[in-house]
């Protein structure tokens, strides 16, 4: 049966990345969706689009929606406080406390409503999201996502070992509610929400938790999302933990939990080793860069221009809580920021980074992730958002260019005027 097309036609300045290190701008043109993809930017509309409708946004920036690889649902509500502790004490004293409360439903449903409001208003279209290891309260996490219109993975934590009572389970349980979770979200049926396999990091998973996970990744052909080598004190402890490890990946790696044929996403990578950086490379696992979070703890400074240089696939996260916000226009200024430190005063060999390139890794670099999303090219999932900067205008005149720089270092979601995923509009 023929079927009419959807065609959707936003008028703009429209800012994408061309390359890693190229944007490609468009002013005063006219960006075209059919059937939830991109199919092209004019600069003067082709005949046969006349009559579709237009939405003309003036002077605004439309640039595709970010993508943010890691952040922590559970602790969005402590955000911005509790930041006087390095990483390791920082989960025993605020973070676990918290995540133990989300057994509770009547709190979790609190807490996840204004996550998922407040993500729905950013400019976030995509992101990968650790629960907690409640599965009641995971199920309301992947409800009211799929109810705000993004795409997202979401996962249920799995730990048995070294936290505090509330939150450490039974390996067998851990295994056993793992698989029924991922039963009743493909009950669900949902349409922008899937599992995402989380075990929290290995010294929380002993060898049995995380040898049975790499059996329902395979049973289920599951992602996976987690920690990998963020500070100094976690990376030698699981030394400690698996003595029989090559390096902290090759702990994931063992049990099939590392890329190949496990799309992966491991979190920080701040003192990744050469053996590690070549594993990454070689299995195709993403980095997920957390500047603010990795200040914010004491981590450290990823080596991300050596990520980017040697082919990594590399994007941002916003890591919340450790990061102090869902707002990716920060992630980036931070990204920005901490290169400058990281070849100030520890690595002169390789310059900071650039804004196009915290541009790429918030749109097409964590987008790949996803598959083809993050650019306007044809073929690429149509995920939109419209910004109007006027709230920040001056009186000096700015190329669409420096317009969007100005944006990654004072915009928020109060510059988001509309929001599109998969060729849907969220609001406007």
């Amino acid at each position: 049966m023929w079927k009419k097309r959807e065609v959707r036609i936003l008028k703009g300045n429209i800012i994408s990345s061309r390359s890693r290190t190229e944007l490609e701008i468009c002013e005063n043109s006219y960006l075209v969706c059919e059937d939830g993809k991109a199919e092209g930017i004019y600069r003067t509309l082709p005949f046969r689009l006349g009559g579709y409708p237009i939405r003309d946004f003036g002077d605004c920036l439309i640039i595709p929606g970010l993508v943010d690889l890691h952040t922590h649902a559970p602790q969005y509500s402590f955000r911005g406080t509790a930041m006087d502790l390095e990483l390791l004490d920082w989960l025993e004293v605020h973070t676990f406390p918290e995540e133990i409360k989300y057994g509770d439903m009547e709190y979790a449903g609190k807490a996840y409503e204004i996550f998922a409001e407040r993500m729905q208003k950013s400019a976030v279209t995509r992101a990968c999201i650790f629960a907690t290891i409640h599965r009641p309260a995971t199920m309301m996490l992947m409800d009211l996502m799929e109810k705000s219109g993004l795409v997202t993975m979401v996962g249920k934590v799995n730990m048995d070992r070294n936290a505090p009572e509330g939150l450490c389970e039974g390996t067998e349980d851990s295994l056993a509610e793992t698989e029924a979770w991922l039963k009743e979200a493909a009950g669900r049926r949902y349409v922008n929400t899937t599992p995402i396999l989380t075990p929290r990091f290995v010294p929380s998973c002993t060898d049995r938790l995380m040898e049975g996970l790499g059996e329902l990744q395979k049973k289920y052909s599951l992602p996976v999302q987690s920690h990998l080598s963020e500070n100094p004190e976690e990376t030698a402890w699981v030394k400690e933990l698996c003595p029989w490890s090559e390096f902290y990946g090759d702990a994931y790696d063992h049990f099939g939990l590392f890329g190949r044929e496990c799309p992966t996403i491991m979190a920080h990578c701040v003192y990744s080793g050469e053996e590690e950086i070549r594993r990454m490379k070689e299995n195709g696992v993403f980095i997920a860069h957390c500047p603010e979070s990795n200040m914010n703890v004491s981590s450290g400074i990823a080596p991300v221009k050596q990520y980017l240089d040697e082919g990594l696939q590399v994007g941002l996260g916003s890591d919340v809580a450790a990061g102090s916000t869902e707002n990716l226009f920060a992630a980036m200024a931070h990204a920005v920021r901490a290169s400058k430190i990281r070849w100030r005063i520890q690595d002169d060999r390789r310059k900071p980074l650039t804004m196009e390139e915290v541009f790429y890794m918030a749109t097409r670099g964590g987008g790949a992730f996803f598959g083809k999303v993050g650019s306007f090219e044809p073929g690429y999932e149509f995920d939109a958002v419209v910004l109007d900067d006027s709230r920040l205008s001056g009186p000096r005149e700015m190329n669409a260019r420096d317009r969007l720089e100005r944006v990654i270092y004072l915009g928020d979601e109060r510059e988001v005027r509309a929001k599109y995923v998969r060729g849907k509009e969220l609001f406007f």
